[in-house]
């Protein structure tokens, strides 16, 4: 090699090959699909590049750039690939999961023929060496940053993760709760923590000394910088020695304003955690951060103004679902409801959704329980209101016991009256898909109609698979163009669950999710749900739903609501037999009732209160429900039965003798009748884990209720013994006549032992 000044000979030129791989500089070549096609020794180090590893073939997006870049890097390279040359900022993940930012120009590299084939990258990191554009571009970066932010944490974590370490190697965020000082943000280079009880941590208290430079900020409203006094008046002796410790050098503190209040303190300081050519703070970098602060100040502020609305809006859309729900016989159910993310809404920023997905598991009489999931279509407040007033619609109309199929015919009109004038001078109606199905765990069978809802998901031990809805009718709000009376029918079906069975039903926001940067598609997320579920099928109820709920990946553009539903017969015990409508009957009903409560561990005295009022209700059946029923008429001149004066009588000790003269014009009718064969009751008797269930059905379509018996009647006083008695009681329509029911405890609470029966003997004789 020739001395310095002399031109180099032809033999001791350099290779171009030596000159990149001693450059200090990273030098990446992509082709026109982003894919690695060379990169230095500088751009292994730069980027991360782990170990020997080959990356040729990689996309730089995937193993390189963060996440959060992405979009943005590819837009850039399309138009570096048009011919033009870029220059900018953005950020890196590196292979051991540090981040930084890059500082990057960007030009086409061009073919032989003049084509533009790929694209030569020449990046290095940002900010370490303190040059101005390269801090605009950090200002850059963070309002770009903060722009899209909404969620309080991510924003001011998001903002720790972009000045430290390029900018600074500590960074504290203080803001007020009321009139005390909290720290919300402690990041330091290098992974670095202070030890405990030194520096104040996340979540303590922040109390700084009166001269002390954040006390000054926050007293003058203004950026302060402290390089030659910073240890003169630390917080206390542990900070003070930690302080020194690691190197610190210089400090900024920058208060946090925004609509003229001031939310907190940004601090930001250098020490010996990292190297770097500047080691102290400047004027200019003063004004830098007090920029920046005004940028994190009122994304903090929006921040929590988002999170203040959104959580009004969820504090009302969970308002309007059900809470914990009581504990069922024969069934274990679990909950989950995902609301949708932020939308980007044109014109009016990013807005909270509420949406109108729902579901119930409600008490029906005997232990039987009513199983609803729905969809209100379409999001936001008139969204989620129509879905609150529809599911207390259902509930009213499953509580009196109507079938299926007549529940969603009364629901689909329902819709229709919560129409809303629309921009065409006609009315908008909502559509509603809704699943409602009546489950009877001691015989597993299974009664539903269906509005155009996805069939649930039935889980067994080895198998999960849709469960097969033999009927699918049109979703609620919508009827075919003309509306004839075939539109709007609902039909009816029936199923046997297997045993142990359990079924996920889910509205359409956990399957209708959209993949990053794909679209949706519903049969492959129902096969991730599939699998997922399938995986964690021998699990309690609880993390079969959380499993579910996040099994398909995505944005969750739509809310999210999914009821698990766990079959199982522990406790459920059953017993029944038909009677003749008979006088003589009443008394054999009520020793099957006292021996099977006896076999089934009753308390004693809610037994005989639960015998006395099947007494009641046998003896209503036998009275008025056979198929030519004793009509009793109430009159001046007294009490008649079929047209026939009543004599008066007294009361004796046993109930069922109350009704003595009305058995015995039974009786007799019954031995004047030739079709005694058809005149007929089930008694049926149910025990749960803490309850037992009677039911007496009979062939009359009547349904009982509760009347005002006068002083001197005789009668009339069954149904309100058995309203005072009973947990809960009711009748409801069969297709061959009624069933009139009611529930009793197993067992009296302590202190309740002898309450129920002196309140008996105390009704008994009012009678």
């Amino acid at each position: 090699m020739t001395r310095w000044g002399e031109p180099f000979r032809e033999s001791d030129a350099l290779a171009t090959a030596e000159v990149v791989d001693q450059a200090e500089i990273a030098i990446v070549v992509i082709d026109r699909f982003s894919l690695l096609r060379y990169w230095n020794p500088y751009a292994r180090e730069l980027f991360g590049f782990m170990g020997g590893r080959d990356h040729i073939g990689l996309s730089l997006l995937d193993i390189g750039i963060h996440e959060s870049d992405r979009e943005h890097a590819s837009q850039l390279a399309r138009r570096v690939l048009r011919g033009e040359p870029w220059e900018g900022t953005f950020a890196v993940l590196k292979g051991d999961s540090t981040w930084i930012h890059v500082r990057a120009q960007a030009v086409p590299m061009r073919d032989d023929s003049g084509e533009i084939d790929g694209i030569t990258l020449i990046a290095r990191e940002a900010l370490r060496s303190g040059r101005v554009e390269e801090q605009y571009g950090l200002l850059e970066r963070i309002g770009s940053r903060l722009a899209g932010s909404l969620e309080f944490d991510s924003t001011v974590k998001g903002v720790a993760g972009i000045l430290v370490p390029q900018f600074a190697d500590h960074c504290f965020i203080d803001l007020y709760d009321h009139e005390r000082l909290v720290r919300q943000v402690s990041v330091h280079a290098e992974g670095w923590t202070p030890p405990p009880r030194t520096w104040f941590d996340v979540g303590d208290e922040v109390r700084y000394p009166e001269r002390h430079f954040v006390t000054q900020a926050l007293r003058r409203l203004e950026t302060v910088v402290s390089s030659d006094y910073l240890y003169e008046n630390s917080p206390n002796d542990r900070s003070d020695r930690i302080s020194r410790q690691v190197g610190v050098t210089s400090a900024i503190a920058a208060p946090l304003r925004a609509r003229g209040e001031v939310l907190g303190v940004l601090t930001l300081a250098l020490s010996g955690l990292s190297p770097r050519q500047k080691t102290s703070y400047g004027g200019f970098d003063r004004d830098l951060v007090g920029a920046i602060a005004s940028r994190v100040a009122l994304a903090i502020d929006n921040a929590r103004l988002f999170e203040q609305e959104r959580s009004t809006a969820l504090a009302f859309q969970n308002s309007l679902l059900p809470g914990d729900f009581p504990p069922l016989d024969g069934l274990t159910v679990a909950k989950q409801y995902l609301p949708a993310g932020p939308l980007e809404a044109h014109g009016h920023g990013v807005q909270t959704q509420v949406g109108g997905d729902f579901y119930d598991a409600i008490p029906l009489s005997a232990g039987r329980v009513g199983l609803v999931i729905g969809d209100v279509e379409g999001r936001g407040p008139h969204a989620a209101a129509v879905m609150g007033q529809l599911r207390a619609a259902l509930r009213a109309f499953a509580q009196a016991d109507r079938e299926p199929a007549d529940i969603l015919r009364e629901l689909d009109e329902w819709v229709r009256q919560l129409g809303t004038p629309d921009d065409k001078g006609g009315v908008w109606i909502p559509s509603v898909s809704c699943l409602y199905m009546v489950y009877d765990a001691w015989s597993r069978e299974l009664s539903y109609a269906n509005a155009g809802h996805a069939p649930p998901l039935l889980i067994n031990s080895d198998t999960v698979e849709t469960l097969d809805l033999e009927v699918t009718d049109r979703m609620l709000g919508v009827r075919a163009k003309g509306g004839s009376g075939e539109d709007i029918v609902y039909h009816q079906a029936d199923l046997r669950l297997p045993t142990g069975a359990t079924l996920l039903m889910y509205t359409d926001g956990l399957v209708d999710r959209k993949p990053l940067g794909g679209k949706v598609d519903s049969e492959r997320a129902l096969a991730q749900l599939t699998e997922r579920v399938a995986e964690v099928a021998d699990k309690d109820v609880e993390q079969i739903a959380e499993a579910a709920v996040y099994s398909v990946p995505g944005e969750l553009d739509d809310d999210t609501a999914l009821l698990v539903v766990r079959t199982h017969s522990e406790e459920l015990a059953l017993r029944e037999g038909w009677f003749p409508s008979e006088a003589s009957t009443v008394g054999e009903a009520r020793h099957l009732a006292a021996d099977t409560f006896k076999e089934w561990g009753v308390d004693r005295d809610q037994a005989e209160l639960a015998c006395l009022l099947v007494s009641e209700i046998v003896t209503n059946v036998v009275i008025h429900a056979t198929p030519r029923p004793v009509h009793r008429e109430f009159t001046g001149g007294g009490v008649l039965d079929s047209e026939t004066p009543l004599e008066g009588g007294g009361v004796t000790d046993e109930f069922d003798e109350d009704w003595s003269d009305l058995l015995e014009a039974v009786a007799e009718e019954d031995e004047s009748s030739d079709d005694s064969g058809d005149k007929e009751f089930l008694l049926r008797l149910r025990r749960g884990a803490n309850a037992v269930w009677v039911e007496v059905f009979d062939h009359d379509l009547r349904l009982p209720r509760i009347r005002s018996a006068a002083a001197d009647d005789e009668g009339g006083r069954g149904l309100y013994l058995v309203e005072q008695l009973a947990s809960r009681w009711g009748s409801r329509p069969t297709p061959d006549g009624k069933a009139v029911w009611f529930e009793m405890p197993m067992h009296a609470p302590e202190e309740d032992e002898g309450v129920a029966a002196d309140e008996a003997e105390k009704i008994d004789e009012d009678v």
